[in-house]
């Protein structure tokens, strides 16, 4: 069980709750400090103009609303707003999402009643997620779409995923004994009026793309081993003078993958020896390519582009992202737009861009195992079958090479992509879920890729019978990635076992050890 409240939630809290159902609790503090907000903004909005409470929204705020339609106006906006349209989110987004909002709300400035995040994290901790459609919000007055989504299960509305299945919210909630929200003041805008929709997938999102990192990192330090490549390339005194954190990293984790490899080789034995230097050809590669032999230095900007993803994601999970703030202990009410996604869009879009890059990288690898004019060393396509007969892994490279190309016109900027609209009151916009979910849709696309690297990697490293010279590591996870993905020599549709060995990477806990 996981208390929280207004203190900061951790990346590793976020995951515990959202990819591994830890149930939550809400810290009476934090309860209390809301209701105090709450208070206050009933007393400091009578007889005032205060936006959100007795005006329109956008750029009808203008209007004045009489007290006797209030309430009704925050359900007009919920509903009004329901209007997405695409997929659905996936059940974890939504989760993600629903923590992101809960998260905001419990710091205390956005005037809502306590009744709201009880019923977030009541709704949480039975993994009842609403229908959210992946179109809509525009990311700058908030994820107005998305999140009005959520209000619409809030107050007893619309659709929810339960048990892996779509109900409608009443028929779910009357099962499990739900009361619906009634709105007291301005919930109907605290729901929607914030970045929770890009923040949650965005998190999500940066998870995984810390195992793709992983796992990208393994397989090309398996790369390098079954190909016999020199030491140097990824050893200390090379890599440390190169000031960066993140290549640094990844030598690190490739030394610490190859440790005790009997295939790895040491440069001084094959080209320092005096009586080597008189040859004018040498047979071996003085050096390999550099989809090889530059894996710390393209990984490595990768590596530090997700943690700065990480911190500002975190920072934004952490923040108050509603408008205006109601803040009880300066006893003031401040319009502005917390609301404005740019943070998360522009990170989002970063991360999308090295993902891709990850996996251009396998791409190039797998490319060059398949090849053998290139390596000089397998069969081509790895075929432990007859030559002409038999095909090997060559039908599954044009899926990897399609699925890198779409990830590579995925990444235009979402962040430079502002559309003015809402009567030009929203005149520079974020697209920030746009771009978090982009970003998924290449994260997602990459585990494909380097799945089928990893089914390549295995067929050679049969072709060789090396099991026994691997590294203690690359060993294991060839044992373990044979049990889903025999060795085959005929022909068979790979299709499942592509999905197969994607799921494997995207859910194995092994690799949490290179973190």
């Amino acid at each position: 069980m996981k208390i929280i409240g207004h203190e900061n939630l951790s990346l590793n809290d976020f995951t515990a709750i959202v990819f591994h159902d830890e149930k939550i609790e809400l810290k009476e503090e934090s309860l209390a400090r809301m209701e105090t907000n709450f208070r206050f903004l009933q007393n400091f909005s009578a007889n005032k103009l205060i936006y959100g409470i007795n005006t329109g929204f956008g750029p009808m705020a203008q209007y004045k609303v009489s007290d006797d339609k209030l309430i009704q106006l925050q359900y007009n906006l919920i509903r009004s707003h329901s209007s997405g349209n695409g997929n659905l989110l996936k059940p974890l987004q939504t989760k993600a999402l629903m923590l992101a909002r809960l998260n905001s709300l419990l710091k205390g400035y956005s005037g809502v009643h306590t009744d709201i995040v009880e019923l977030l994290a009541d709704l949480i901790n039975k993994n009842i997620t609403p229908c959210i459609f992946e179109h809509g919000g525009v990311g700058a007055s908030g994820d107005l779409v998305q999140l009005a989504h959520l209000g619409l299960i809030l107050i007893g509305e619309g659709e929810v995923i339960y048990e892996d299945k779509i109900y409608s919210t009443k028929e779910v909630f009357d099962k499990l004994n739900v009361k619906p929200l009634s709105i007291h003041g301005r919930e109907g805008l605290a729901i929607i009026n914030g970045t929770s929709a890009m923040t949650g997938i965005g998190l999500a999102n940066i998870i995984q793309a810390q195992k793709l990192f992983q796992w990208s990192v393994m397989l090309s330090a398996m790369m390098n081993e079954i190909v016999e490549a020199f030491d140097d390339h990824y050893s200390y005194e090379l890599n440390i003078v190169k000031r960066h954190n993140g290549q640094n990293r990844v030598a690190s984790m490739m030394r610490g993958i190859l440790k005790d490899s009997k295939m790895i080789r040491d440069r001084s034995h094959h080209f320092y020896a005096s009586e080597k230097i008189n040859r004018e050809t040498f047979e071996d590669k003085v050096q390999e390519y550099y989809s090889l032999r530059c894996v710390t230095q393209v990984l490595g900007p990768i590596y530090d582009t997700i943690r700065n993803a990480e911190k500002v994601l975190v920072d934004e999970l952490n923040s108050v992202n509603d408008n205006p703030v109601i803040d009880h202990e300066n006893n003031n009410i401040f319009h502005g737009g917390n609301f404005h996604g740019d943070y998360v869009s522009l990170e989002m879009d970063k991360l999308k861009i090295a993902v891709t890059k990850l996996s251009m990288l396998s791409e190039r690898q797998l490319n060059y195992l398949l090849n053998e004019k290139l390596n000089q060393k397998f069969p081509p396509f790895v075929n432990l079958g007859i030559l002409g007969f038999n095909f090997g892994m060559q039908g599954v490279q044009f899926t990897a090479t399609s699925t890198v190309a779409e990830n590579q016109t995925l990444s235009f900027p979402m962040y430079l992509h502002s559309i003015p609209n809402n009567n030009d009151n929203q005149d520079i916009v974020s697209m920030g879920c746009n771009a978090a979910l982009l970003t998924q849709k290449v994260i997602d696309n990459s585990f494909a890729v380097l799945a089928i690297q990893l089914m390549s990697i295995v067929q050679a490293i049969d072709y060789l019978n090396c099991q026994e010279k691997l590294s203690p590591i690359t060993h294991s996870v060839y044992n373990e990635i044979r049990k889903t993905f025999p060795k085959f020599v005929e022909d068979t549709p790979k299709y499942k076992d592509v999905e197969n060995v994607k799921k494997f990477l995207e859910n194995s806990t092994a690799i949490a050890t290179l973190k």
